[in-house]
């Protein structure tokens, strides 16, 4: 069963509903946090099998979209899980053996509609869509996951933008810090609640992120080198996880970071680091593809028969009013 929800205001509070076209079916729990939410699946798919009759009606167009992710939540990233963009970053997708993770901070969370806040020190911020799976019951120990049991611990989708300064994270070795800023994850607008007869749509969604209307990122979880399930079985080996947690799986080829040759970031390497790292900012710079105050993000992601349509994030980046 597939299950679009969206979290907005309504009357002057927090609430639920289930999405139908242009009209939402409000949920009366008011369901304080997403892993409050998940532990009443069961309820909100029967409310799908009675037909909604049951639940008030409101349009879509009378409400404020609001992360659908609210809550102490985790969010773990996976890096260069495309095959093209392992490519493009100078890997060889067929020869990695491992995923790697890294965190993002909790704070960074907005919704789909945020303005994405620019700091005044970053000058090479960037995009990366990526479908974020959220974890569907708690793991506290290793354990296999596999196409049986996977709709077990990922009880759904959304949208996620990995949102990057790139002159933060690269010269500083800062992953946790270059992408953790307020508004550096827009999530949603929907989240997509799964179980076993639709979780196969996992290897079947259809990513695209746009600019000012330019197509930057276009690719297919088809081409995921880690799927979903061997990503949780490597992280229930050394990670706790939480339902309600965010894992980013990765971001297609097309952003504005481009990696130099092995051969250049070997040489670069002998530079003494000050002289390394300007340089590196002033290459970068010339790059038109990083993001700037007033451009407009759209993110989208669905399948190709249209039944996971998890929204459109529409973004615009500002600049910060304050210096960070």
């Amino acid at each position: 069963m597939i299950t679009h929800l969206a979290h907005f205001e309504f009357s002057g509070e927090p609430r639920w509903g289930i999405v139908n076209g242009e009209t939402i079916h409000l949920l009366a729990e008011k369901y304080i946090t997403t892993k409050i939410l998940l532990a009443d699946k069961a309820t909100i798919f029967t409310h799908v099998k009675q037909g909604l009759s049951d639940l008030q009606k409101i349009k879509l167009a009378d409400i404020e979209l609001l992360s659908p992710i609210v809550g102490n939540s985790r969010v773990i990233c996976q890096g260069a899980n495309y095959r093209q963009h392992m490519i493009e970053s100078g890997m060889d997708p067929d020869a990695k053996s491992y995923n790697m993770f890294f965190n993002k901070s909790s704070a960074s969370i907005c919704s789909s509609l945020s303005d994405i806040i620019k700091p005044k020190h970053v000058s090479l911020l960037d995009y990366e869509i990526e479908l974020a799976l959220v974890i569907g019951q708690p793991i506290t120990d290793k354990i296999q996951i596999n196409k049986e049991n996977l709709s077990e611990y990922i009880a759904g989708i959304v949208i996620a933008n990995d949102v990057s300064a790139r002159d933060v994270q690269i010269p500083e070795t800062q992953f946790f810090k270059g992408k953790s800023y307020r508004t550096f994850c827009p999530v949603g607008p929907y989240l997509c609640l799964l179980d076993q007869d639709s979780i196969h749509y996992l290897d079947q969604l259809e990513l695209e992120l746009k600019v000012n209307g330019d197509t930057r990122q276009r690719d297919n979880t088809e081409n995921l080198v880690f799927k979903p399930a061997e990503t949780l079985s490597e992280l229930s080996s050394f990670s706790d996880l939480d339902m309600g947690d965010l894992i980013l799986t990765g971001t297609p080829s097309g952003c504005a970071l481009r990696i130099p040759s092995p051969t250049i970031v070997k040489l670069f390497s002998l530079l003494p680091e000050t002289i390394r790292w300007k340089i590196f900012k002033r290459i970068q710079g010339k790059r038109s593809q990083y993001l700037q105050a007033s451009d407009k993000i759209e993110a989208r992601i669905k399948s190709q028969d249209q039944a996971i349509d998890l929204g459109c994030q529409y973004n615009t980046v500002i600049n910060a009013a304050k210096q960070d």
